[in-house]
């Protein structure tokens, strides 16, 4: 038994160290500044327009007709946001300091900011090359540009395939089994209790379908980052002196190596550059194609005008969420104590006041994985209806909520492993579509910045 796990360790070790090798990561930026590039860096000089053009349309019909498609942009932004803000925001962040010390914080910036170009093409390809499924709703994502764009149907069914395998993973036992144990050594809640809330209540909302999951999406995203980010900010405000001296830290650690203090060993630029870029990219999915299925669904008159909607999700959940966790942590100088992934972000919190870590913490925990089991429930359903039709539908619901429980009851120490190999191997069939696509990408940029000034 031990030997055949070992053998799987290996084997996942393996796939791992190709698919987020420094070429697969150099690839994957160079695709994101190839797109930025022919759009005249838009989403650098033009963040601001972009920012106040989403913000002013949250709540508002688009111009498109109204049985264009089944969700609201800002419905579709909410899901898409639910699969990528998660663990990753407060345990990603904080494990990628105490790996590659504060000059990871400014390679993730950069890996954002380039993402933000190669989220916003895979966007434009998934409006693009949607169509209605029988029940009238829009769908969309890299199974269909790639299959339609490209004409390769055989590496659209392995991505489909991939998208359904990976739904079971990081999005769904890994995220139940993070909350139960946060909820269980918070509160004392016995982890099958927690899993079974999350089962249904997730098996609720999944079976009204995806204006169901939408809707809920566009509330719980919005309150459950509020709530989060106001206890951050709690931390930021009474630490507001330090903020000037962490800034001035992740600067100078991106580009020298960061010394070993405390339970920090200390890290090379190398590693700052290698795991910073690697957070960014794990904690946004850019490039892994999976928000473009929530997009697709969006009604909108424009791949340009919902693309939009894309760049503001990057720079939401990286630039905002993840960097709100890095400097609590850098603040409060609990970085170099030898603690990480949760727990230091927890420590970061309960050091200005006494239990905020220990509650919130595990409170948001418990919505960010609520949330993210809902995301990938609907990206691995419209994965299979890509497959095999609705006809196995109930099969995979039915599938996906008893792993939910199992997740919150089990030891996985290979899931979040696995889940990073499955998600590696989504992206490079993802970015064969982008670059194959990418006179598309660009012809419906210049058509958009026409029409649609910023």
């Amino acid at each position: 038994m031990n030997s055949a796990v070992g053998f799987i360790e290996k084997i996942i070790a393996l796939i791992n160290g190709l698919v987020w090798s420094p070429f697969m990561l150099t690839v994957l930026l160079g695709t994101g500044l190839y797109f930025s590039a022919r759009s005249g860096f838009m989403q650098i000089f033009k963040l601001k327009a972009i920012i106040k053009e989403i913000v002013s349309k949250c709540f508002k019909k688009t111009p498109g007709d109204a049985d264009r498609g089944a969700i609201t942009p800002f419905q579709a932004l909410s899901t898409a946001l639910a699969g990528t803000i998660g663990t990753g925001n407060i345990a990603g962040v904080a494990t990628a300091l105490t790996i590659a010390g504060p000059g990871a914080i400014f390679w993730m910036w950069v890996s954002a900011l380039v993402g933000m170009m190669t989220k916003y093409a895979e966007i434009v390809l998934a409006i693009k090359f949607r169509r209605k499924n029988p029940k009238g709703e829009w769908i969309g994502g890299p199974m269909f540009y790639i299959g339609e764009g490209l004409k390769m149907k055989h590496l659209a069914f392995i991505y489909a395939f991939l998208g359904v395998v990976a739904s079971f993973g990081a999005g769904n036992m890994a995220q139940s089994n993070s909350v139960s144990s946060a909820m269980e050594e918070a509160f004392g809640i016995p982890p099958l209790l927690t899993g079974m809330f999350l089962a249904v209540f997730v098996g609720i909302t999944v079976a009204g379908g995806v204006k169901k999951i939408a809707a809920v999406a566009g509330t719980v995203v919005p309150l459950m980052s509020l709530f989060y980010m106001f206890s951050a900010v709690v931390v930021l405000l009474i630490n507001i002196i330090k903020i000037p001296a962490a800034v001035a830290l992740i600067m100078k650690s991106a580009f020298t190596a960061s010394a070993p203090a405390g339970g920090f060993m200390g890290a090379t630029v190398a590693a700052a550059i290698r795991k910073g870029t690697a957070r960014g990219i794990f904690t946004n999915e850019a490039g892994l194609g999976s928000a473009s299925i929530a997009h697709a669904s969006a009604d909108t008159d424009h791949p340009f005008r919902q693309g939009l909607w894309g760049i503001f999700e990057v720079f939401f959940d990286t630039i905002v969420m993840c960097s709100i966790t890095a400097f609590a942590i850098l603040v409060t100088d609990k970085w170099t104590e030898g603690l990480t992934g949760t727990a230091l972000t927890v420590s970061a919190f309960n050091s200005v006041i006494d239990g905020l870590g220990s509650y919130t913490i595990p409170v948001s925990l418990l919505f960010f994985a609520f949330s993210s089991v809902l995301a990938w429930a609907f990206y691995g359903r419209k994965c299979l209806e890509y497959i095999g039709g609705e006809r196995y539908a109930r099969i995979y619901l039915f599938v996906f909520i008893s792993a939910i429980i199992a997740g919150a009851t089990a030891k996985l120490e290979l899931v979040w492993e696995l889940s990073d190999a499955l998600n590696g191997l989504m992206l490079i069939p993802n970015i064969i579509g982008l670059i194959g696509l990418s006179g598309i990408v660009v012809r419906e940029t210049r058509d958009g910045q026409k029409r649609i000034r910023l």
